[in-house]
């Protein structure tokens, strides 16, 4: 029987949508147009070339699962692109033919395994063998250097580092990243294994969804291979558990986890576990289990400031060779707050926005789309964003405002930062002191007072304060 393409196409868009961000599949996969489904090949159109490269390089493994699922093997992928042609008005067309990447399914399987002077289909020990090869699993884009450092994640990363460094070896075994989605656990997590294959290359390092874990469990047990799979894991020396949570209510499954957790512990391997909340806070789970996971190190990730969420924006552009005003970076950074995948899908979709319709990144380009994207676009005021527009408005640098100079004018616009941020944050006096120019709450008193007076007195000083009160609310 021949498939309906419309059919095979919105299947394919039903599994994906629950697999990508919201954003993601809004700007990537809604404007696909399926065309044909003939001979086992399915054409679907794009809007562009730069539409075609992106779909190859993020995302032909998700579209080349699902097409197997609903069509089986030897199922190939058309794109056809539209491309704009000066010579005629109207648009040209032209099909390029890729297959989807023909990858083993390993559903079933903890990871690619290869073994030297054997080729065998089992993926677990097999008694006999001499060296086991494992595929770790590691996307190689979350590597530290592409982890941008804040407040918001110091310490996770610090202790992240220092396993890397020496796994097995610290007192953070287990260490235990937690905090709610988005916030960078999984690419942390990554980093870490990234780096000990990097300095270890000896080293077998795995890391592996917990959702994925107890698939493979209840496929071993299903085929008798429960101890094959418990060999398996307890010869991993750094084994990185993604969304630990998961495992809540799957009381066989946290049965052997615990059993494998405690021979990696007591063999000196590593263990490092994601969670979207703190051991004491998860429910679910065994009290044998929860008490070993505090048994390390329990590190947070909180949502970024808005100073890192800058760092990340120009991190990215900077990756990506995308060139970006400040003010548009500013202006992202101020309306996406929640988490850096949003941030990152924010990014992404602007970028595509302006490539589909051949437009200028601009800033009225970029409050169309953000604005769009963003449920709730009141700019999030910060002391370090009020701390710029002060700075840009008397059009001097941030480090001077920090700095101990007593000039009449700087020592102004520091205190009008003052003003400013007891007026509009909720920070206390003591950290706002701290971050405009290291003073101390006294000062930031008089600052304030300062202020206030010559609002009273001073007309043009009020002008001053208005023009900047607006950039700041804007």
């Amino acid at each position: 029987m021949v498939k309906d393409y419309k059919e095979v196409w919105e299947n394919c868009m039903t599994i994906i949508k629950d697999n990508v961000p919201a954003i993601s599949f809004r700007t990537w996969f809604e404007p696909i147009v399926p065309i044909k489904l003939i001979d086992n090949v399915l054409t679907i159109q794009v809007p562009s070339q730069f539409f075609y490269e992106y779909l190859e390089e993020h995302y032909i493994d998700i579209l080349g699962k699902t097409l197997r699922k609903e069509l089986g093997e030897g199922i190939k992928l058309e794109y056809s692109i539209v491309m704009e042609n000066s010579n005629f008005s109207g648009s040209k067309q032209y099909t390029v033919k890729i297959p989807t990447q023909n990858k083993t399914n390993i559903s079933n399987n903890p990871v690619n395994v290869k073994i030297e002077e054997n080729t065998i289909k089992n993926p677990f020990v097999i008694p006999g063998i001499k060296k086991l090869h494992v595929d770790p699993q590691l996307n190689q884009d979350n590597s530290f250097e592409n982890f941008v450092e804040g407040e918001c994640n110091r310490l996770a990363r610090s202790a992240g580092y220092a396993v890397a460094n020496n796994p097995g070896g610290t007192a953070f075994n287990p260490l235990f990243i937690y905090g709610t989605p988005g916030l960078g656990k999984t690419h942390l997590a990554q980093a870490i294994g990234i780096e000990v294959k990097k300095r270890f290359p000896e080293k077998t390092v795995l890391y592996v969804n917990s959702n994925k874990f107890q698939t493979q469990f209840a496929e071993a047990t299903k085929n008798n291979n429960r101890n094959d799979f418990v060999n398996f894991y307890q010869m991993i020396d750094v084994l990185i558990i993604d969304d630990v949570h998961w495992l809540a209510g799957k009381e066989k499954t946290q049965d052997i986890f615990f059993h494998i957790f405690n021979h990696l512990h007591q063999s000196g391997k590593q263990i490092i576990l994601t969670s979207d909340k703190a051991p004491v806070e998860l429910q679910g789970l065994e009290q044998r289990l929860l008490s070993r996971f505090k048994w390390g190190l329990s590190a947070d990730l909180t949502t970024p400031d808005y100073q890192t969420r800058i760092s990340i924006l120009k991190k990215k552009t900077y990756n990506d060779g995308i060139d970006l005003s400040d003010e548009v970076i500013e202006y992202i950074a101020s309306h996406v707050t929640t988490n850096i995948r949003e941030l990152e899908g924010a990014l992404i979709s602007l970028l595509a926005q302006s490539t589909l319709n051949k437009k200028e990144i601009t800033l009225d380009l970029t409050k169309q789309i953000i604005d769009k994207l963003v449920k709730n676009t009141k700019r999030e005021i910060s002391i370090d964003f009020i701390q710029k527009i002060v700075c840009d408005y008397f059009n001097m640098p941030v480090e001077l405002l920090k700095s101990k100079t007593r000039k009449r004018e700087i020592v102004q616009a520091r205190q009008i930062a003052m003003y400013f941020a007891k007026n509009l944050t909720k920070s206390s006096l003591v950290t706002i002191g701290t971050q405009i120019g290291n003073k101390d709450h006294a000062t930031v008193l008089h600052a304030c007072k300062t202020v206030n007076n010559l609002l009273d007195t001073d007309k043009g000083f009020r002008l001053y304060i208005d023009e900047i009160e607006k950039k700041i609310k804007m």
